[in-house]
Order: structure tokens, then C-alpha cells, then sequence
């Protein structure tokens, strides 16, 4: 009879999927050592207005549209004094405009009456901002301060995180835990950036190129999608 070893199934096969994460991370790493927030921005304003605006849209459209968006409108005041529709004719081009106009206009109206006009730093207060979720709220906190409360998790991460075993729950939120079990809190805010680009150039919806990827080896899905 086996000696008890005082570690549970799950307990050995956590740290099985933290050991092979840790590999995941090191190969796409150097797989691409580029990658970084495709949205264009240059404050946390900016790139709060650019996610809220990417829901259903693609980095490349909004990144299109706010090269003329954020000239025209440079803080959170010129957000909550907007004309409702020249907004929504500024932002067309992104889908759901009229959603997407009036979260920007609240948005800029909580910002300068609750925080100055200021993005603010904390996940709680980003949560209370209209147009702002839980992926929105990371992606601002990652990239624009550097803070890492959790894991973005978008349709590439959500993919690509089903196809190699780490998780498959059903929701971003549950996804994210899964990950943040296994993921060293230092590579929070870059993993989702190696995955998105892996999920593009490689790890496709259709189509994946599995005979060129560098996780082959250690995926279980590799040539079965």
C-alpha cells in the first residue's frame, strides 16, 4: 500500500498546470517578444475610451477611429459635455455607437464629478464607471498603471486557454480564476498580450496552425481542432 503523501488530487494536478504554464509562458515569450496592448493611447483616459469603445470591435477599427476621437475630445469633461449624437456619429464605425456614446458620456460625467477627471486606480471604482466590466477595468489597470488584480480574459485568452487544458468554465470571471490559480502574479498583465498574439498569428478560431506552434507539445488539443 502507497505511503500517503498529505497531497490532495487537486493539489498534485495544480501544480502540474502551474509547472506547465510556466513553460507556456517562457516559449511564448520568446515567441514574441513584441507583444504589448494593441490599442492606441497615450494616458489611462485614452485607453479606457479605446476599450469601452473595442467591445465588438476590433483593435485595428478603433484604433482607426480614435485617431480623430482623441483630438477631438482630450479629457473627461469633453466626454460628459458631448452632443449625444455628434458622439455617436464620431464613434460609429466601432458598432453598438449608441450604447457606446452614452457609456462614454456617463463615463466622462462620473470621472469629473467622483475623481477629479481623473482615471481612477482602484477596480471597484472602474467597476462603478458606465461602460466599464471586469476585462475593461484590467486592461486599464495593467497597461495604463501597471497594477495586475487579475487577468484579462477576451475571446483569443478564452480560446486559447480551453484548447490547452487550463480552463474551460463557462464565464470570463471563472476563466480569469482559473488562470490567476496557476499564473505567477508577475506575468498577470502579459499573458493575455503572448496569447492574444499567439491566438492571431497562430492559435486561430478556425484553422489553427497547429503544425507551426510553439505549444504543440504540450497541448492536448494540437491537431484535433
Amino acid at each position: 500500500m502507497p505511503k500517503p503523501t498529505g497531497h490532495t488530487v487537486n493539489e498534485l494536478n495544480l501544480a502540474s498546470q502551474r509547472r506547465r504554464m510556466r513553460t507556456v509562458i517562457g516559449r511564448l515569450r520568446r515567441a514574441y517578444p513584441d507583444a504589448r496592448c494593441s490599442l492606441n493611447y497615450t494616458t489611462p483616459l485614452e485607453l479606457l475610451v479605446a476599450t469601452i469603445l473595442s467591445a465588438q470591435c476590433t483593435d485595428e477599427r478603433v484604433n482607426l477611429v480614435t485617431r480623430e476621437l482623441f483630438q477631438k475630445y482630450r479629457t473627461a469633461a469633453d466626454y460628459a459635455n458631448a452632443d449625444l449624437e455628434a458622439l455617436q456619429s464620431d464613434i460609429r464605425p466601432t458598432g453598438f455607437y449608441r450604447n457606446k456614446a452614452k457609456a462614454l458620456q456617463g463615463m466622462g460625467r462620473q470621472l469629473v464629478e467622483r475623481f477629479g477627471g481623473e482615471v481612477p486606480r482602484a477596480m471597484d471604482d472602474l467597476l462603478a464607471l458606465p461602460g466599464v466590466a471586469r476585462k475593461t477595468a484590467n486592461v486599464v489597470l495593467g497597461n495604463a498603471f501597471g497594477r495586475a488584480p487579475g487577468v484579462v480574459v477576451d475571446t483569443h485568452v478564452t480560446r486559447l486557454s480551453a484548447r490547452l487544458g487550463f480552463s474551460t468554465a463557462p464565464t470570463p470571471e471563472k476563466i480569469e480564476r482559473d488562470l490567476m490559480a496557476i499564473v505567477p502574479e508577475r506575468h498577470y498583465v502579459m499573458l493575455p498580450h503572448w496569447l492574444i498574439f499567439h491566438g492571431r498569428a497562430v492559435c486561430r478560431a478556425r484553422s489553427p496552425r497547429c503544425q507551426d506552434c510553439v505549444l504543440a507539445d504540450l497541448c492536448p488539443s494540437a491537431g484535433a481542432v
